[in-house]
């Protein structure tokens, strides 16, 4: 199995530790930055994204069992690996404890080390994997209705917060029952697959959220665009389903962007921006189909 590389925080009060630390990183060819102390380690991981923290245990100031608890309570997704000289300050169970992912003992040993490592490596991607498996639509690779929650929850407060747009495009296949009874549920799914790729290949890698909502119907959070982008994304999905020439259906698009109250929790101004997009996918669907409808509005 090939390892991935990762960001490692390097911590220890001895600079010729750090050094020796530093260049075993970088023979594993992992990323990494140093830190002389637990202070400077807070500042760091406030500063950038690490996967890994190696630190000491025994430092003036802040010791390692401070700062393991600082991330634990922070941080909970970075992994931990705690060093220690032979004294054994703190024991093995101590660190396990307290929530460090490994314990390694001073002097380093370089194959251990990278053992270590690789172990936890390993570790963050299984729990990757077993995450996006959570938030997945298992038939089109889409994230499901349940991530839909969290994820538009997290978008509608950003945007508010940094002044920018943000639109939900509410997809329906156009006849999907019709399908399923004359060719059967295998013919409906195939379709379900090609209308998930085609909304995949129309917005922009971790920009925009694309979801499977429900039987036939889909969702993609449209995130800093003007009306006008959120609009010509939304018929771009029509045309490139269009341009499959499949039988019998089409798409069906509701659109509409989100409004903060101010008045109103943000769950209550996001249930009204579902309503809306939902309602403008009716009006599509009631005044002839395979079209955008946008709310507010009689395109």
């Amino acid at each position: 199995m090939t390892i991935p590389s990762v960001k490692i925080l390097l911590v220890d009060d001895d600079p010729a530790v750090l050094k020796i630390l530093s260049g075993m990183m970088g023979i594993f060819g992992h990323e990494h930055e140093v830190a002389n102390n637990g202070s400077e380690a807070i500042e760091k991981l406030k500063e950038d994204f690490f996967h890994i923290v190696l630190t000491d245990m025994i430092m003036d100031g802040m010791d390692g069992m401070e700062l393991l608890g600082h991330i634990r309570n922070n941080y909970p997704s970075i992994k931990v690996i705690v060093a220690t000289g032979y004294d054994r300050t703190f024991s093995y169970t101590d660190v396990i404890h307290a929530g460090a992912s490994d314990f390694i003992s001073k002097p380093f040993n370089a194959d251990e080390l990278e053992a270590k490592i690789n172990r936890v490596i390993r570790e963050i991607h299984l729990l990757r994997q077993l995450e996006l498996l959570s938030i997945s639509d298992a038939l089109t690779g889409l994230y499901n209705r349940r991530y839909f929650d969290t994820k538009m929850f997290e978008e509608a407060r950003r945007a508010h917060r940094q002044n920018h747009n943000l639109f939900l495009a509410v997809l329906d296949i156009d006849n999907l029952k019709e399908i399923n009874d004359q060719h059967g549920h295998l013919e409906g799914d195939k379709l379900l697959k090609t209308a998930a790729d085609i909304i995949r290949h129309c917005i922009r890698k971790n920009v925009d959220w694309p979801f499977r909502y429900g039987g036939d119907e889909f969702c993609v959070i449209l995130t800093q665009v003007s009306r006008e982008q959120a609009l010509n994304t939304s018929k771009r999905f029509i045309r490139k389903f269009d341009e499959k020439k499949l039988p019998l259906t089409g798409l069906s698009v509701g659109l509409a962007k989100f409004i903060r109250s101010g008045d109103r929790k943000w769950s209550e101004d996001i249930a009204d921006l579902v309503k809306r997009a939902d309602n403008a996918l009716y009006r599509a669907k009631q005044t002839g189909r395979n079209r955008v409808v946008v709310d507010g509005e009689n395109d």
